[in-house]
């Protein structure tokens, strides 16, 4: 059974890690979803109990395949509050992301407009029409052909950071719906040739205001496995020593 970190909990908040794989909220899946594991986890503890069980808010989300830092709500007016900074970007989330070559600087703003297809659950970059969507990154660490960077969103568009580092040429290493190509050639040459390719992208920092104290909660993770863990890049370092 898959476990899940749990990083703080109160009467108002609930911050945890996903896993990667395990979707964010309930969906069309007879697998476990994080929403229905974090009851569960409630339920067991015997809090938040009454009616319907234990009450948990969905107030930001991380695709299936990304794992990292996210917080739920354990009361309606603390999802409101929250659901409120999230949506007037009034929080900061920063995400470690593993790159197929290089962007072409080593720190910079990237800024397109994407249009997303609801058919297909994919977006792209458009010339006219579609959001704005734009992001800051910095490079961390280069290797093999890979590049490590860190991510801060400055909007919240649907497989933003996926679209925008694979329009901009340097796409997520395992990324098989925006960087097939990129992913596929790396294997290649790294004599990888089976196996499933996990998606590079995690949520490694949030940072909002406490719905009720309004103190400003930041935290943060490393990814525990895969390509992106502090052993395979030593740069990852200092995060460690900012604790």
């Amino acid at each position: 059974m898959i476990e899940v970190k749990i990083l703080y909990e109160d009467t108002e908040v609930l911050v945890c890690i996903k896993p990667p794989g395990m979707a964010a909220q309930a969906e069309r899946s007879s697998s476990m979803d994080l929403v229905s594991w974090l009851k569960n986890y409630l339920v067991g503890k015997q809090s938040g109990g009454g009616k319907g069980g234990p009450y948990i808010g969905v107030v930001h989300r991380l695709d299936r395949p990304v794992g990292g830092v996210m917080v739920y709500a354990k009361n309606p007016k603390a999802a409101a509050d929250l659901s409120r900074q999230f949506s007037e970007h009034q929080t900061e989330k920063n995400y470690l992301a593993l790159l197929t070559g290089r962007l072409p600087q080593a720190s910079g703003v990237l800024t397109d407009y994407l249009e997303r297809d609801g058919r297909t659950n994919m977006s792209k970059v458009v010339s006219k029409g579609g959001k704005k969507a734009s992001l800051f990154y910095r490079r961390l660490e280069e290797s093999r052909g890979l590049t490590l960077v860190e991510v801060q969103l400055q909007t919240g568009r649907h497989h933003q950071i996926r679209v925008q580092t694979a329009h901009a040429g340097a796409g997520i290493y395992g990324d098989m719906k925006y960087n097939s190509e990129g992913t596929k050639k790396w294997n290649e040459k790294e004599g990888i040739v089976s196996g499933r390719t996990e998606l590079c992208l995690f949520s490694c920092r949030l940072s909002f205001k406490h719905p009720v104290s309004r103190a400003t909660m930041c935290f943060e993770a490393l990814p525990e496995r895969g390509r992106m863990t502090i052993d395979e890049w030593p740069s990852l370092s200092y995060y460690k020593k900012r604790k």
